[in-house]
């Protein structure tokens, strides 16, 4: 099989970089990441090299390009099906799609307002509109998926949902947006996930520092 590549942007704040990524890490997926750092200056002329969008992510697999976070994971999970990135059942596999296709579709206010940032210091902002109601929607989200499989991950074991909500994780810890201890014990859990930790080492190794009001 062609070697995967996977284009992503700085690992500090790149969320929709860290979806397709930490999917294809926790399922054990080989694949080689190339980091194409922001430049919000003028833009960074190598992502357009690469991407017909100019942004990234972008999966490159021989001739083949994949563009958009979900499309990749759904990409690799057709690559990989026996790799558990989509849950087994199809019950559970559908309402992992739809939880997914909420993040991508859903929670602009805080996505807007709470941009990830692994290497901010945990504070409380003032939110903007909406940002409460995003949080207590993505807190039944998870609860409601955890009661109904047990756990640990939202599926059970780590799927594509859990790498579609993993910047979100951030964003909770580090705007201070949750008390639920439910909610905290879950982000922990994914926190503490071999995947994730690679990421974040990377994400605080890197150079970059973009100013919070340009993220």
């Amino acid at each position: 099989m062609t070697d995967l590549v996977l284009y992503v942007g700085n690992k500090n704040y790149s969320s929709w970089s860290f979806r397709p990524w930490i999917a294809m890490a926790a399922a054990g997926v080989p694949f080689t990441d190339r980091v194409i750092p922001f430049d919000f200056a003028a833009g960074n002329p190598e992502i357009r090299k690469v991407s017909p969008t100019g942004r990234v992510p972008l999966l490159q697999h021989g001739d083949v390009k994949v563009w958009e976070s979900l499309a990749i994971i759904e990409y690799v999970a057709e690559l990989f099906p026996d790799a558990g990135i989509w849950p087994q059942d199809r019950v559970a596999r559908a309402e992992a799609r739809a939880i997914s296709m909420e993040m991508l579709s859903g929670f602009r206010a805080l996505r807007n307002a709470c941009p990830m940032n692994i290497r901010r210091t945990p504070g409380s902002i003032d939110l903007a509109d909406g940002v409460t109601e995003d949080v207590a929607r993505i807190e039944t989200i998870w609860k409601d998926a955890l009661a109904r499989s047990g756990g640990p991950f939202l599926f059970g074991s780590f799927s594509a949902a859990d790498a579609m909500y993993a910047p979100v994780v951030n964003r909770l810890e580090i705007y201070r947006l949750t008390r639920d201890e439910t909610i905290l014990a879950y982000m922990a859990r994914m926190k503490a996930h071999p995947a994730w930790q690679r990421w974040q080492a990377a994400a605080l190794a890197e150079p970059w520092i973009v100013p919070e009001d340009e993220v």
